[in-house]
């Protein structure tokens, strides 16, 4: 039997399709999990199995979350971290991480996945590369189809330890056959290459000082055979960039383009530290970036080129990141604090390149196109982060598309004064949780609360866990 569903009476509809129409007044029809139409709601039909009325409200695409590790809201504000740039900080979290078990990991996905779902967040990438104690990518997996999130997970890894010239403890990497191994279990077991697919596999080997070169080649070369996509962190840093430089002899894009790592089956977490051909690079073999500004500032990482990778057709999407990275799960704050990001970059090089002299120079005012707006930002998190997945068949509100969106209550205190431009103000005001969420026509959020199941139990049992793995 076919399952309808049925939404009307929007104040705003955001439907990011080929027109980027804003229809008020709008809603859509969906059946199966599939829009069927979109537009004005009196030229809708009038019934359906579920109803959701959003008067008041403003509609959105799903958003799409491109890179994050779900495991690590375990470790949110762990005092050795707090103070630390990329390096120091993954030393002082290595061995901690390590000791989730199968319990732990399951809490913590559900708990970074819901409280994504609040922030209007649908479909989420996961990046998972510790398996010792037990972990699988299986745990995470099951908490995301219990909870009704669209999901890609990754069967990550890290194969070289300190003995061998990496970053992680020998006792935190795995054996490398071993990893191959896992992965094509992972992928024949749970992949799904089909239209509105709500779980697929991604190989996703950590870093470039955490992994060997032979694996990142066999890495590859088994995704390919396999019709899956490829992920890793690159150029986040600049001690990873000396760390190609003093071990291989060339830059993090170079040398992962030598491994066979560039295509449009390939997407970097971060990609901050690159150059205007590494920029060219990207776009002219399809690689895309995920930019995660949150954690890039906690971090003191640097600013990813975002306008630079955008004008050269580079694909973007946004990623939260680790909730150790960014202490939070929150696409929308992501979003805001992207547009923001933008902006400082453009103030921190002004026009007319760096100052040199003591003088200020007369002030030269912004081009249109050099901004980041609201609705770039927008469309950074959902049909960007849809393309640097290699998916269309979300990203936007139009008939085919899966019935994945939210909702935003316009009749709040934090929009209050906001409304002259309500798409706007979802981006320029302090972000709220979302008050509908549906994936695939699956109501997850509804009155602001997670519906699909009581998440205190799940909340306590996170926060014994969470204390438990940091006092070990």
């Amino acid at each position: 039997m076919v399952q309808t569903l049925l939404l009307k009476n929007a104040d705003m509809l955001v439907t990011m399709d080929g027109e980027r129409r804003e229809i008020a007044g709008g809603g859509l029809y969906a059946e199966d999990g599939l829009i069927r139409k979109v537009g004005l709601s009196a030229d809708l039909p009038e019934t359906a199995d579920r109803v959701i009325d959003a008067s008041g409200q403003i509609v959105l695409p799903g958003f799409v979350n491109t890179h994050h590790h779900l495991n690590q809201t375990l470790t949110r504000t762990l005092p050795a971290g707090q103070n630390n740039n990329l390096f120091p900080w993954l030393q002082a979290h290595y061995r901690i991480w390590a000791k989730t078990d199968p319990e732990a990991s399951r809490a913590s996905s559900l708990v970074g996945l819901a409280e994504l779902a609040l922030s209007g967040c649908t479909t989420v990438f996961d990046h998972t590369y510790l398996f010792q104690s037990g972990n699988k990518v299986d745990y995470q997996i099951e908490a995301a189809r219990d909870l009704g999130v669209r999901f890609h997970a990754s069967r990550g890894s890290m194969s070289l330890g300190e003995s061998k010239g990496g970053l992680p403890p020998d006792e935190c990497v795995e054996d490398e056959d071993d990893i191959l191994k896992d992965t094509v279990r992972v992928i024949d077991r749970y992949h799904d290459a089909s239209k509105g697919a709500m779980t697929r596999v991604v190989v996703a080997p950590c870093s470039p000082f955490s992994v060997s070169e032979d694996l990142l080649r066999e890495s590859a070369a088994l995704a390919r055979d396999k019709g899956v996509m490829l992920h890793t962190h690159l150029c986040e840093t600049l001690d990873e960039e000396r760390y190609t430089l003093e071990r291989f002899g060339k830059r993090p894009v170079e040398w992962m383009q030598s491994l066979d790592w560039t295509g449009p089956d390939v997407w970097y977490a971060h990609a901050i530290h690159v150059d205007d051909d590494e920029i060219r690079l990207f776009a002219a073999t399809g690689c895309g970036a995920a930019h995660c500004p949150c954690s890039n500032m906690r971090l003191a990482s640097g600013i990813a080129p975002v306008k630079k990778y955008l004008a050269a057709g580079v694909k973007v999407g946004l990623g939260v990141d680790g909730s150790a990275s960014n202490d939070s799960s929150n696409m929308l704050a992501e979003v805001r604090q992207a547009m923001l990001l933008a902006r400082l970059q453009l103030g921190l090089m002004p026009p007319e390149g760096p100052r040199k002299h003591a003088l200020l120079p007369p002030s030269h005012p912004l081009r249109a196109e050099e901004w980041m707006t609201a609705r770039e930002a927008l469309e950074l998190a959902t049909l960007g982060g849809a393309s640097v997945l290699g998916r269309d068949d979300i990203g936007s509100l139009e008939p085919g598309k899966c019935a994945d969106f939210f909702t935003l209550d316009l009749n709040t205190l934090q929009f209050a004064g906001g409304l002259h431009d309500p798409v706007a103000a979802v981006v320029f005001c302090s972000p709220q949780s979302a008050k509908t969420t549906v994936v695939n026509g699956r109501v997850i959020v509804e009155d602001g609360n997670i519906v699909t199941m009581d998440m205190a139990p799940v909340i306590r049992d996170h926060n014994r866990l969470s204390l438990a793995l940091a006092a070990d």
